[in-house]
């Protein structure tokens, strides 16, 4: 026979039962949308560790549903040796709340964090246990996407800078190296030819600059982010991907994103191609992931106005990570670690995802790197 659940100390009050397979509210206020609309992971234990209750912020941080988590070991989700289960035995045993700052939590579902962990007791229900998860890296995470803005404005501006002031000079020197041409002797003919060439590079270079500058309004629509995914995978597996593993572990029930299809493709065609030149060729895995996250909003550039941000698609491989010397410049323009890389790749996904107003971020550690790419919805969804 099910008891009921009160789920109090580290959530504060919510109030909610367990009835069945689901859970149902004891009063008017509903606990599960109280639970839900937390930012930190809570997840609900019985006496044996094993789930019985994780809230929305708890299905991202372990990458898997409710459905999926209830009734799984919390040795499943988190290794057995790690702080947590050290601090579910002190508060057994203690019959009160224990909490501890800066906890390291590295698994393969979530992947490096810092977190503060806090267990609460059951009041009513022995050897029940709360399990709040706090984390610190996320703060982390928000700066580095605030660089990428700021990183992507300043490619913007270099862009406009050396469009405006440096073909037109340029296309003088082409023109007085074509003059030369005409009345050197034939053997001086390699060095004028040398100019034109040179000259000729640095136009190609700044063509390709020019798709940091600001084109006026982006043409946006409302868009399934999982078809623009697949064409990725598409072009990725018949072309630069032949060979590595890509897998794809998508919400279904995302709704459309708010975005422009060709800039969208070229942002995860750009993240998918990074991540298959560095995984190993024996073994190689990409992972493509979407899901919905609550909470996350950020203001919108130039606007006093505050965007809802819950698309969150996310690509991952199984390379060797990012250098520490190049991580916190990832998203500057010209920095690279490829013998022949422009780059450029990044600081293109930073302005175009900035553009739609999104954020990106990534973790990093020796044989699992990810990228987040997190969008705004449909504005005619965020407004119902």
């Amino acid at each position: 026979m099910s008891r009921p659940l009160k789920v109090v100390g580290a959530v504060g009050s919510a109030v909610c039962g367990i009835g069945g397979d689901r859970m149902v509210p004891d009063t008017p206020l509903d606990g599960i949308a109280v639970l839900n609309a937390i930012a930190s992971a809570v997840v609900v234990l019985n006496s044996e560790d094993d789930v019985l209750f994780i809230n929305a912020a708890g299905e991202q941080l372990f990458e898997s549903s409710m459905g999926h988590l209830k009734g799984t070991p919390l040795e499943d989700l988190v290794p057995r040796d790690s702080q947590v289960f050290s601090l579910i035995y002190q508060a057994r045993r203690n019959n009160s709340a224990v909490w501890e700052y800066e906890v390291e939590i590295d698994t393969p579902r979530t992947g490096p964090r810092v977190m503060t962990i806090q267990v609460s007791p059951h009041v009513e229900i022995p050897g029940w246990v709360v399990v709040q998860f706090q984390e610190h890296s996320k703060a982390l995470r928000i700066g580095q996407q605030m660089l990428s803005r700021g990183a992507a404005r300043s490619v913007s501006a270099m862009a406009r800078l050396l469009a405006h002031e440096v073909k037109n000079p340029l296309s003088g020197i082409r023109g007085a190296a074509q003059l030369l041409d005409q009345s050197v002797a034939e053997p001086d003919r390699v060095l004028t030819q040398l100019i034109r060439d040179e000259t000729d590079r640095i136009v190609a270079l700044l063509d390709r600059m020019d798709v940091f500058s600001d084109g006026g309004s982006l043409s946006r629509e409302a868009l399934n982010i999982h078809q623009v995914l697949e064409h990725v995978k598409r072009l990725a597996e018949n072309g630069f991907a032949r060979g590595v593993r890509i897998l794809e572990r998508y919400d279904p029930s995302l709704p459309p994103v708010n975005g422009n299809r060709d800039q969208l493709i070229q942002v995860f065609l750009n993240l998918v191609k990074n991540a298959a030149e560095v995984v190993p060729e024996d073994g190689g895995e990409i992972v493509l992931s979407t899901a919905y996250q609550h909470g996350l909003r950020l203001a919108a550039p130039g606007s006093a106005d505050r965007l809802d941000l819950p698309l969150v698609v996310t690509v991952r491989d199984n390379g060797p990570g990012i250098p520490d010397d190049i991580r916190g410049h990832l998203f500057d323009p010209f920095v690279t670690n490829k013998p022949s890389g422009s780059g450029l790749g990044l600081p293109l996904v930073a302005k175009i995802v900035t553009d739609h107003g999104g954020i990106v971020e990534f973790d990093t550690q020796p044989g699992r790197t990810t990228f987040r790419v997190v969008l705004p919805l449909d504005p005619a969804l965020a407004k119902g």
